[in-house]
């Protein structure tokens, strides 16, 4: 199994475990005021601002603080963040990209150096990893929504990439410059999607042991744990023992 779709799986039961719900809806509403505030406070208007909220309803976010986060941005008291992208090595060589939304990027490159420093890995320059990864559009629907055909045809119409389907569902990619207009063509068609958004998928993968998946694990749990940081990337591949035993 490649380890990013394991590295996922992982985090994501170890979040529904033990992540504090307050903390996931408070790094969605900020994208959501920060993508409100750089264009239209209408999703139908704004791409970036759609996708934060189509984000925010796959974590089951309150409609009022969905609203609320809109309501921020244009209310001239809302941080300034900025956008920031983080890479670097943890154990074994494994290539790691934070996203963040900051509003003191001194604080958080020194919280986020400190995490790889205890993890016996080391922060990079910016583009030193991830080149190693391709960025693009993916958009998840459930199965029971259309067949694998009838997602295929409509999905390639509307300009992806590809589509993978499982029995979990449908997965569709697409460029960076087309999720927007894929997602939205889509949604005409079958209604909204699970999930909807831009991710780093790396290219390659590369097989680590226990004890390098373990510290890569911890390292990405605290990463993930701090506010400013929105999202985690990795290349890793991990035994499936590991996996059982991280509860995967």
């Amino acid at each position: 199994m490649a380890g990013h779709s394991q590295f996922k799986n992982i985090m994501h039961k170890k979040g529904k475990q033990d992540a504090i719900r307050s903390k996931v809806f408070s790094k969605l509403a900020r994208e959501i005021t920060v993508a409100a505030k750089m264009g239209m406070p209408d999703p139908a208007m704004n791409p970036r601002l759609r996708l934060a909220v189509l984000a925010a309803r796959a974590e089951n976010m309150p409609k009022d603080n969905i609203e609320r986060a809109i309501k921020k941005a244009s209310g001239g008291d809302s941080e300034n963040y900025d956008e920031v992208r983080y890479e670097g090595y943890a154990p074994g060589g494994v290539a790691v990209i934070i996203e963040a939304l900051t509003d003191n990027r001194n604080r958080t490159a020194g919280e986020i150096r400190s995490y790889f420093t205890k993890a016996g890995g080391a922060l990079a320059e910016t583009g030193a990893v991830s080149f190693m990864f391709d960025h693009i559009g993916q958009i998840e629907y459930d199965a029971k929504v259309a067949s694998e055909d009838a997602m295929m045809e409509a999905a390639i119409e509307a300009g992806a990439d590809d589509v993978v389907t499982t029995p979990d569902g449908h997965e569709i990619t697409t460029s960076l410059e087309g999720l927007a207009e894929v997602s939205k063509a889509l949604e005409a068609a079958f209604g909204e999607a699970k999930k909807s958004k831009l991710i780093w998928r790396p290219q390659n993968n590369i097989a680590v042991d226990d004890e390098a998946g373990e510290k890569i694990l911890r390292l990405i749990g605290s990463l993930e744990d701090n506010d400013d940081v929105q999202n985690v990337y990795a290349n890793f591949e991990i035994s499936d023992a590991l996996v059982a035993k991280m509860g995967g």
